[in-house]
């Protein structure tokens, strides 16, 4: 298991969601909900206050494991955060969003009084995944080059 924060982001058309690891990578936790249009500069600040070696970022795909028009968007959101100099790992988020709806209505919470939190529970979601996959022997996803 690498050392370092690592920085999960749930990328979407009005929020993002980001989530953040301890420094051994075991635990994912909320951090923040962003804008969409002010999310690069705000990330790139977290990538470096937080000394982050890595963000995983959601990748949503189509059920048959194609990808769509969010997904270009994803890649296109990727391509800005490349000046964080960090590198970028693609992970599928499919029904991730679905997942944290759930946890959240478990706990009490409706959807309407969720909104802010989901885009954070989903990224926790992402990031906690990719982070047993690493601990279990496998980087997951596919890197940014």
């Amino acid at each position: 298991m690498r050392l370092g924060r690592r920085l999960g982001i749930d990328y979407g058309s009005v929020r993002v969601g980001v989530a953040i690891c301890d420094p051994h990578g075991l635990l994912a936790t909320p951090y923040e909900t962003l804008p969409t249009n002010t999310s690069v500069a705000d990330i790139l600040r977290i990538v470096r206050e937080e000394e982050v070696i890595e963000i995983v970022l959601g990748l949503p795909r189509h059920l048959n494991g194609s990808e769509g028009a969010s997904a270009e968007l994803v890649r296109a959101f990727a391509e800005e955060l490349r000046a964080s100099q960090v590198p970028i790992r693609f992970v599928d988020e499919r029904s991730t969003t679905l997942s944290a709806a759930s946890h959240l209505r478990q706990s009490g919470r409706t959807a309407k009084n969720s909104k802010s939190i989901i885009d954070q529970a989903t990224a926790v979601i992402i990031l906690q995944g990719a982070l047993d996959a690493e601990r279990n022997g496998r980087l997951p996803g596919e890197v940014l080059v």
